[in-house]
């Protein structure tokens, strides 16, 4: 059962003398479809838990979708915008900078175990000011290692760094079936095609193709999380067949699309 204290959203805006004196800090809570909020950060790093539901999250280094029983990880003053899909059910953990100096530096949407789903469930139960010390600091202390073992899920796309470059495929961030080809995507960027694949390359670690399927297998996620089935989102993707993109989705996620959330992979 979920302590009341953790139904009250923390105040994350409390200096460092005046922060909360536990090294993590929990909330449990909904929030409607379509809530945004813009780019914001907190001292406070993040482990941004959907339990139904699912969100986008951007920052500089790119978009990353989280669908149910992910995580993303946000580190401490890491600027971040927030778009609620559908209405979402979630649970925050905010960790003390020093607790958490030994976790990944960049944001990155984690896989949670069923393990650490109860222990999340289980530091919720408590009250923020029984965490510092007893069988609340020491369930905390098992988060942040568990925290070190989880692998990141490859729900992160990652954007350019140039203006130019990031408005000509803004769109397809929203929209990856658009028929736009490489050479109409260039011309938006007023470089050839040659040019604009090594400037994309350069700053996305990607090729432009492989980060246009990246876009539609997050796309794809996002719809199996709002219950599509599986043969009208590859029809929407422009895949001929449901098994051309079971078969490409399965390779980039290791399960079929079918089995994605039930497998807890």
């Amino acid at each position: 059962m979920i302590h009341p204290d953790n139904s009250i959203h923390p105040d994350l805006s409390l200096t460092e003398k005046q922060d909360y004196p536990s090294a993590i800090v929990g909330y449990d809570g909904t929030i409607q479809k379509g809530t945004h909020y813009d780019r914001h950060r907190h001292r406070r790093a993040q482990l941004f838990h959907i339990v139904s539901g699912a969100v986008t999250v951007e920052t500089e280094r790119g978009t990353f979708v989280a669908p149910p029983e992910r995580a993303v990880w946000i580190p401490c003053d890491v600027d971040h915008a927030v778009t609620y899909l559908q209405d979402t059910r979630q649970r925050f953990l905010f960790f003390r900078p020093e607790a958490v100096s030994h976790l990944p530096a960049a944001p990155a949407v984690i896989r949670l175990s069923p393990l650490l789903r109860e222990l999340i469930l289980g530091f919720l139960g408590y009250a923020r000011d029984a965490a510092t010390e007893g069988p609340a600091a020491r369930i905390g202390a098992v988060i942040i290692d568990q925290l070190a073992t989880e692998r990141a899920a490859p729900l992160h796309l990652p954007m350019p760094a140039s203006r130019r470059l990031r408005d000509a495929v803004g769109a397809l961030v929203a929209d990856p079936c658009s028929r736009n080809n490489l050479a109409d995507i260039a011309a938006m960027a007023a470089l050839s095609e040659r040019s604009f694949e090594r400037h994309f390359r350069v700053e996305t670690g990607m090729s432009f193709r492989a980060w246009r399927q990246q876009a539609r297998l997050m796309k794809a996620v996002e719809w199996l999380s709002l219950g599509v089935p599986v043969g009208d989102i590859a029809e929407r993707l422009g895949y001929e067949q449901p098994s051309a993109f079971i078969a490409g989705f399965r390779k980039a996620f290791g399960v079929t699309p079918g089995r994605y959330f039930s497998d807890g992979s």
